[in-house]
């Protein structure tokens, strides 16, 4: 399991570094340009993210096949066929979505001359969704063959990409012409496309991958794997626009709070982030493991591999956990100076925030290694159920009642989301120990279901 999630995670960093490559970038044309920039990425992520949710469907039912038949080439690049249609499918309404961004932000009430900056910046970024999208098929497909090595060197080298790309575009170096703000979001649509692009060479030319033709006749249709992908994949993509929705709402609140509970909860929010990139790796790779199991009728391994990766990842948070609980100052030390009077206030809030955010960690690894257990075995509906009752059932509602009606603040705002990834998690696992109860759906090329029994 650690050796399929090690890559796993240091890709989940490395996509993370490329954003943080963005801010630091923008940030040196100004504090206009970062707001900018942060709108329009967030305008740009809302339908990102749901298509990222649609095409990881296609992780579970590559590793199926392959524990069914291992030598199921004509299934899985089928499959991964059916993926990259699915990732095209969808990028059309989300560049009209996308295209018409100033309007959006016109309509929520923004500044014209915001407005128009962010216009422009979602207007060039948004060609990244089709690349990304197709590149996330194509990882895809190599984790479920657990060799996730290559995804991590391509993102490597799409991070120095990155670097450089922003430089030369927002500045004007190299001999390009500097374009400020959507430079930036250029680099991100050209440092999107290399993945793509490094990736699909890597199918085409290495093996083991290339016996399994992914590009080979690709106009070639397959409408029930496709309606198979899509039946798993909304769930998915619903399920992490229910979580990152909860997260910008709770951002949004905490913003009503005023200035230092709104920097106080960034700084403890971007801390939480990095470290969920383990326990999310070790959904990815619970996901194949799961799955290769499950596709072999192999009960005792779909328990192993599960609750292996759960004991892992879960692990890992307490670990996590009691850094952020006992050394506090460590961490908020390097996005603030301590010693600043200025900052005191913000401190303060950070180090209560950072303590929730302890036990937060626990529930929010349990949540994410869980979800990715149930996704190796394709199921995905009843999860989606409860992550909308956990995050907005639950964890909103009472964010909102202690925070603001229990005059709580950014505190009880914290509370809330703690509770609703506690339910959440509870509930994944509880799903998961019942596990044999359910029907797994059927198999797209017409095969006989498989039994846990």
């Amino acid at each position: 399991m650690l050796l399929l999630a090690w890559p796993m995670v240091l890709t989940n960093l490395g996509q993370t570094a490329m954003t943080t490559t963005d801010v630091i970038m923008v940030g040196r044309l100004g504090a206009e340009a970062i707001a900018a920039a942060t709108l329009g990425t967030s305008l740009y992520f809302l339908p990102t993210i749901f298509g990222i949710g649609l095409v990881l469907a296609t992780s579970p039912m590559v590793a199926r096949e392959l524990g069914r038949n291992r030598f199921a080439v004509r299934e899985t690049r089928r499959t991964v066929r059916q993926g990259l249609w699915l990732a095209i499918a969808y990028a059309l309404p989300a560049w009209i979505f996308l295209w018409n961004a100033e309007s959006i932000f016109l309509l929520m009430g923004l500044a014209p001359k915001l407005a128009g900056d962010a216009g422009s910046y979602v207007r060039a970024v948004m060609w990244a969704t089709l690349p990304f999208h197709c590149y996330l098929v194509l990882r895809s497909f190599i984790s479920a063959l657990e060799r996730p090595g290559w995804a991590l060197i391509v993102v490597a080298g799409a991070v120095v990409f990155n670097v450089g790309a922003n430089w030369a575009l927002i500045f004007g170096h190299f001999g390009f012409p500097a374009l400020g703000l959507p430079g930036s979001a250029w680099a991100t649509t050209l440092s999107s496309t290399l993945m793509f692009v490094g990736l699909a060479l890597v199918v085409a030319f290495r093996r083991p991958f290339r016996r399994y033709s992914i590009f080979g006749r690709f106009w070639r249709s397959d409408w029930p794997r496709f309606v198979a992908l899509l039946k798993l994949g909304l769930p998915i993509a619903a399920i992490l626009t229910f979580e990152v929705s909860i997260f910008n709402a709770a951002a949004f609140l905490m913003g009503l709070l005023g200035t230092a509970p709104l920097a106080a909860h960034a700084i403890a929010i971007q801390i939480a982030s990095v470290t969920f990139m383990v326990p999310m790796g070790l959904g990815q790779a619970a996901t194949v493991r799961v799955g290769l199991a499950f596709g072999a009728e192999d009960t005792d391994g779909v328990t192993r591999a599960g609750w292996t990766a759960f004991v892992l990842g879960v692990g890992f948070m307490t670990v996590a956990a009691l850094v952020m609980i006992l050394a506090p100052t460590l961490l908020i030390s390097a996005f603030l100076d301590l010693d600043a009077p200025e900052n005191q206030v913000v401190v303060e809030l950070a180090i209560v925030f950072l303590a929730i955010a302890g036990l937060f960690q626990i529930m929010d690894g349990a949540q994410a290694v869980g979800s990715g257990m149930l996704r190796g075995l394709q199921d995905t509906t009843v999860p989606m159920i409860f992550a909308a009752i956990g995050y907005w059932g639950i964890g909103l509602p009472l964010g909102v009642l202690l925070g603001f009606k229990l005059d709580m603040g950014g505190t009880g705002i914290w509370i809330g989301l703690l509770a609703g990834l506690g339910v959440v998690a509870v509930l994944l696992v509880w799903r998961w120990t019942r596990r044999d109860r359910f029907k797994p759906p059927p198999l797209p090329d017409g095969g006989a279901p498989i039994s846990l029994h």
